[in-house]
């Protein structure tokens, strides 16, 4: 089942606003009633938003991460702020030409020093708890994603990749991994040069191609 995360990501009980708007938007009923709907099935997730309330987003990222079937993540777009907590929630591909960034929890507040000193522990909390999704996914420490959030980091999807925060490129070309020496394991080139004769129906002489197979195979 596809279901895509796009618009900011809000609350539940501010649905009703951005729909009466006609805003694209993102609020955790919205995927719990499609997590139901899928009932065990492969999800893939679309992400294209730049995050929106913190609390809306850990609901999201709690029940992907909760789901009992395979959840695969595709950041075509952007996924930021608590969109790219989201995105770690499953295994993660990005669009070549996507981008995640990664940044403190932010509030507005009022009152005294005592008030001030107050919501600046609390943020700082917060932080952690944010942070946490990223040291899940990619096995940094605390202290690393927290400085990375510290200085607003936007993220490339080969360089999510190298940080671990991703699982691979979209588009990119895989290799098959071999876990045996020598197991007989046709090399890509070689195939992709026999089928492109094959399906231009060439002259070619299969049988010949095949005892050439076997000398290459006893080198």
């Amino acid at each position: 089942m596809r279901i895509d995360i796009r618009g900011p990501i809000i609350p539940n009980n501010y649905k009703e606003v951005y729909d009466f708007f006609g805003m694209e938007s993102t609020a955790p009923s919205d995927i719990r009633k499609a997590v139901e709907k899928a009932s065990g099935e492969q999800l893939d997730i679309y992400i294209d938003s730049g995050g929106g309330e913190i609390h809306a987003g850990s609901n999201i990222y709690t029940d992907l991460r909760s789901y009992k079937g395979p959840v695969n993540i595709y950041v075509v777009g952007l996924a930021a702020s608590s969109a790219s907590v989201i995105a770690m929630a499953g295994k993660l591909q990005m669009s070549p030409t996507a981008m995640m960034m990664v940044h403190n929890v932010a509030t507005m507040t009022g009152g005294d020093y005592r008030e001030m000193d107050k919501a600046s522990a609390i943020l700082k909390e917060a932080n952690k708890s944010i942070a946490a999704a990223y040291v899940s996914k990619s096995g940094m420490t605390e202290k690393e994603a927290l400085t990375m959030m510290d200085e607003e980091t936007w993220i490339t999807a080969q360089r999510a990749v190298e940080l671990k925060l991703a699982d691979g490129v979209m588009f990119d070309e895989q290799q098959p991994m071999v876990a045996d020496y020598n197991s007989g394991l046709l090399s890509v080139s070689m195939i992709n040069e026999i089928k492109a004769k094959i399906q231009n129906k060439s002259n070619i002489d299969l049988e010949q191609q095949k005892i050439n197979l076997l000398n290459l195979r006893r080198i």
